[in-house]
């Protein structure tokens, strides 16, 4: 899967009119900005990354930061009694300190206790001993973990602000448009009182309010279009690497630095890190534009007509774990017999095989309501009224209108389903997320959910994990996971909590994998007369006040799992004696974080909650990494009227296949990593020097 700009988009974006100012002050360190070409440790130098990373759990530890925000809150006396004047002139002392970088690590302390008490004046919340230990860890560059609906979004201002009193800038990436807006708008009267100013960037965004946007003190975005404008700004810079050449380049030809929009890669926080930083990695953003080629489009056709007339395991087999669809002999045979007389790319046998396989991957393993959906949605890159093929993120269950399957793939689905066909492009810049958050001079981050990955974040960033403690004891019931033989009994099972809990009042949260599962529970609810929401790919600002309502009294709420992440539940009047936010998992996802994650929607700040996953031996985890191993499994369940199996040795598996999961993916990740180190080295490809 790619993330794909057009060519027009490209066009329309570095020809908007910027005021001519030459090589501004800020723009400059764009120049210096490069994508970091460092290669992944290996052999020796792996087991001496491995053990820096170990001696930084040490070092960066979670004793070390809180007894450090206890010192923090030890100045709270002092700021407090200043009057408002008095308070917002200490702000400016400390910027004039921290731009010239004449502090200290006490000084440090004390500046985030003054942003403590602005944060109280302005917004009427005052950071707690574990969000000032979280901002702490994160000004060190370490990923601080802290549980959902801690408070990350208030957090985040004490290690920004500190950066912004730097004077080159720091980024606050969000997950999406509207937390973008959402967060710049809520903590800018903080900043603002620092002697700081904030700016957003949503996908919108037109150029020129772009540049003024990352040239604040701060600024939100998402990591699509912060990646997005960093590869259209190298484009628009071309061989300039330096000031000198920026200024002859001006001199000579009229153009400089003008349509450069960014002030470089310097300071980074990544919210929801683990999301962003591990699983979008893999998705590479990529610069492109049309290449028309009406023969090709036709071979896409053919070989969708062609695939539909094959039969699984007499023409071709099918391989779930690795996603692989190979041609038997009979089924190589069948599609020469097919294809002969057709001509062109017909002619030769490897390029047939090659269509004719990707058609059979994408009528397999890519499915609508899953994978995609159909829709006429207008987006950035196509404002037609056609139905498209739009992604549906495996992670969030949200829509991802400007990204695309690569390498032909999203030209199969198209065909499948008999859409209009979009020739492939060609790419004029192309990088991954993985490789992009490397390039910050500084990075860090926090999220709910990174301890699992804690060596992949050292591995691939350098990022230590400091896991911050709750601000209350949380109290949230875990229930053992209930297994079923089949889909259909899994549901009905599912559908049958949903209404014990209901009839007593109790809020439930059932999280699904896909549109697919969330509109069968939809349905099934239906049948029965409940009134329910459904979450699944709509716009963000409905998401997330649909999630914020889904804790009141009675309410349920049929979500992907991901879906409104960032977005705090409160509970309703009454709900806490009834035992608080009930989350259902409709299935274990292959990455145990994104369950650990849908869980902590309950019990947040010592509020009550209780969370259970209903799973059966026909979900993709266990068909994919573990089918030959619930065999006999099923063969029992099958003498079983209800299809619920009580078997500690079952729960083992599902545990098992997640962790093999999670190890491909990780494997698939820094696979990714390296095919780009080797496009750097080989093809040396414009937007990456």
């Amino acid at each position: 899967m790619a993330l794909n700009l057009t060519q027009h988009q490209l066009q329309t974006d570095l020809s908007l009119p910027v005021p001519n100012v030459g090589v501004p002050s800020r723009t400059w360190q764009m120049l210096a900005s490069r994508i970091r070409t460092e290669s992944l440790p290996s052999n020796l130098d792996a087991v001496w990354d491995f053990a820096r990373g170990y001696v930084s759990r040490i070092k960066y530890r979670q004793g070390r930061y809180l007894s450090r925000a206890a010192a923090v809150l030890s100045y709270d006396k002092h700021y407090s009694n200043l009057s408002e004047s008095a308070l917002h002139e200490a702000a400016l002392d400390f910027l004039a300190m921290f731009r010239t970088g004449h502090d200290k690590p006490a000084d440090l302390l004390r500046a985030m206790a003054l942003i403590r008490e602005v944060a109280f004046r302005k917004r009427g919340e005052k950071h707690y001993l574990v969000q000032v230990a979280g901002g702490l860890a994160m000004a060190d560059g370490c990923v601080a973990e802290m549980a959902t609906g801690e408070g990350k979004t208030l957090t985040a201002t004490l290690t920004a602000i500190i950066a912004g009193w730097r004077g080159r800038g720091c980024h606050v990436i969000t997950v999406n448009d509207y937390l973008a807006k959402r967060d710049a708008e809520l903590m800018g009267g903080i900043y603002n009182f620092c002697g700081l100013s904030v700016g957003y960037v949503q996908g919108e965004t037109e150029p020129p309010q772009r540049r003024d946007a990352y040239h604040q003190d701060i600024t939100y975005c998402t990591n699509k279009e912060v990646c997005a404008d960093f590869l259209r700004d190298r484009l628009a810079l071309g061989a300039m690497k330096d000031l000198p050449s920026a200024l002859l380049g001006k001199m000579l030809y009229g153009a400089g630095t003008d349509r450069v929009v960014m002030r470089g890669l310097n300071f980074a926080i990544v919210d929801e890190a683990d999301s962003i930083l591990i699983d979008e990695s893999v998705t590479p953003l990529i610069i492109s534009g049309d290449a028309p080629n009406e023969e090709q489009v036709e071979a896409f056709k053919q070989a969708a007509d062609i695939a539909m007339r094959l039969v699984q395991q007499k023409h071709y087999t099918v391989n779930p774990r690795y996603r692989e669809v190979e041609l038997t002999d009979a089924g190589f045979n069948q599609m020469m017999d097919m294809s002969e007389g057709i001509g062109g790319v017909w002619n030769g046998a490897r390029r047939a095989e090659e269509l004719v396989t990707q058609a059979l991957t994408a009528r397999e393993f890519y499915l609508r309501g899953k994978q995609y959906v159909v829709s006429n949605m207008k987006t950035a890159t196509n404002e037609s009224d056609e139905d498209k093929i739009i992604i549906v993120d495996e992670f969030t269950g949200r829509l991802m209108p400007d990204r695309s399957w690569r390498e032909g793939l999203h030209q199969a689905v198209e065909a499948k389903e008999q859409l209009i066909i979009n020739p492939p492009k060609d790419t004029f810049a192309r990088v991954s997320f993985q490789r992009f958050f490397r390039s910050y001079r500084r990075l860090c981050g926090m999220t709910g959910t990174a301890k699992e990955a804690q060596r992949e974040l050292w591995q691939i960033y350098h990022l230590p994990v400091v896991v911050i403690p709750t601000n209350k004891p949380c109290i949230r019931t875990h229930h053992r996971d209930r297994i079923f033989s089949t889909e259909d009994a899994k549901y009905t099972a599912i559908v049958n909590e949903i209404v014990r809990l209901h009839e007593r009042g109790q809020p439930v949260l059932i999280g699904t994998r896909s549109v697919r599962n969330s509109e069968r529970l939809s349905d099934m609810l239906a049948e029965r007369g409940y009134d329910h929401r459904v979450l699944n790919a709509v716009r963000h600002a409905e998401e997330a006040q649909i999630v914020a309502m889904a804790g009141q009294m009675g309410r349920i709420t049929v979500a992907t799992n991901m879906a409104g992440r960032g977005t705090d539940i409160k509970l309703g009047p009454g709900v806490k004696e009834l035992g608080g936010l009930a989350v259902i998992a409709a299935e274990r996802h292959e990455s145990g974080r994104v369950d650990r994650q849908l869980f902590g929607r309950a019990a947040r700040q010592g509020d009550p909650g209780r969370a259970q996953a209903f799973v059966s031996l026909e979900d993709e985890l266990i068909m994919r990494h573990a089918s030959k191993i619930v065999l006999p499994a099923k063969a029992t369940a099958a003498r079983k009227t209800s299809g619920e199996l009580a078997s500690p040795s079952l729960r083992a598996v599902f545990k098992w296949a997640q962790q093999k999961a999670q190890r491909m993916a990780l494997a698939q990740r820094k696979g990714v990593l390296r095919t780009d180190d080797w496009l750097d080295e080989s093809l040396g490809f414009a937007g990456t020097e």
